[in-house]
């Protein structure tokens, strides 16, 4: 019979930290701005596992437990609203002016 293994609290933060470092290279690499909202949220997902793991594995969490859970649903929806409005601030971008959603071709802000 194998050994049970429970993960422990490094394991959730290497995921969270691996997790992030994907989204910080989607942001820098990507020119697509679909892409770099992909990394935003791939690096808003990792504060959700780090949330969670420390609520989980903490000994001192307010009313039970639920102080990260209450963090991390917060985060969730400030996503989505994050989401929401740069999605259509892109669609904007795309129909006013280059008819394009790369961001090194997006020069017309500047001036």
């Amino acid at each position: 019979m194998m050994p049970q293994m429970t993960p422990s609290l490094v394991h959730f933060l290497i995921v969270g930290a691996l997790l992030f470092a994907c989204g910080i290279l989607c942001v820098i690499t990507r020119r697509n701005a679909v892409g770099v909202l992909m990394g935003v949220e791939l690096i808003l997902n990792s504060a959700n596992i780090n949330f969670l793991a420390f609520a989980h594995f903490s000994s001192q969490s307010l009313q039970g437990g639920i102080d990260g859970h209450v963090f991390a649903l917060f985060c969730i929806v400030l996503a989505a609203l994050e989401c929401a409005v740069a999605l259509a601030i892109v669609m904007a971008i795309y129909r006013n002016f280059n008819k394009t959603i790369d961001m090194e071709e997006l020069t017309t802000l500047r001036e």
